[in-house]
């Protein structure tokens, strides 16, 4: 078995791992005071609680230690999508690390050397490389400059730099659901897929254009998924994590 992390989030062991581990919550929230009332709340219904942009540059550093103290056994996954050159990117990876983090994301788009060089400076913090976000659909590769010659939708592109992320060291990548299928196929089990874009059946999907449930999601290989809107906006939040957690446990026994 692998090394867990220093915040007791585990590489999953394939399906062994409790379905509500597999939930990240987005804790797409403004204040500290807000993220410490859904780390409360949640604590016993997820395993990991994303901190991303909007929270982390509201509240600095203090909102991870403000998390991790309401809910000590959870994960702390610093969704930052780092990008800058590579001396750049491990000052931040360093603190990164210090902070305690257990996962952190680096965008792919530039190579390895940007990839290479957070996985040196991440010490325990695991590298998720973001291959292609979820907002963007076929038409917007082109518009990004990308050769749709070669990359013709956004699995290919994904593939590619799924790819250039496992050579770089990366303990796994960010892709939609839509994408999962193939990277678990091409990448094997002991590379960590984490799917963002998750809404339950019915949910408006705002800015997401390749969206899942939760059970597509783990049907297709997903290790984690990362869910907001769906348990945020929930009259009940606990009622809606457990029901997610209900959905992964069946996709989980069906993969299996």
């Amino acid at each position: 078995m692998r090394k867990a992390s220093l915040f007791c989030i585990p590489v999953p062991e394939t399906d062994q791992m409790e379905a509500k581990k597999r939930i990240i919550f987005a804790l797409d929230v403004q204040t500290v005071a807000e993220a410490e009332a859904f780390a409360a709340l949640l604590k016993d219904h997820v395993g990991v609680f994303k901190i991303g942009l909007e929270l982390f540059v509201a509240c600095g550093p203090a909102v991870v230690e403000a998390v991790r103290k309401k809910a000590p056994g959870c994960g702390i996954f610093l969704d930052l999508k780092l990008h800058d050159i590579p001396e750049t990117i491990k000052g931040a990876m360093r603190s990164a690390s210090t902070l305690g983090a257990d996962f952190v994301t680096v965008h792919t788009n530039d190579g390895s050397s940007l990839l290479k060089a957070a996985v040196e400076a991440g010490g325990a913090s695991r590298i998720l490389g973001v291959t292609v976000l979820t907002s963007l659909s076929a038409d917007a590769l082109k518009e990004a400059g990308i050769d749709i010659a070669k990359f013709k939708d956004p699995s290919d592109l994904v593939l590619q730099r799924a790819s250039v992320a496992r050579m770089a060291g990366c303990a796994g990548i960010v892709c939609s659901a839509e994408e999962a299928a193939l990277v678990r196929k091409e990448f094997g089990p002991d590379f960590l897929i984490v799917t963002p874009g998750i809404r339950s059946e019915g949910d408006a999907v705002g800015d997401q254009k390749r969206v899942a449930t939760p059970y597509e999601a783990i049907r297709n290989g997903a290790d984690y998924i990362v869910v907001g809107r769906p348990i945020r906006k929930a009259p009940d939040p606990v009622k809606a994590a457990e029901r997610i957690a209900a959905e992964i446990e069946r996709a989980l026994k069906e993969r299996g």
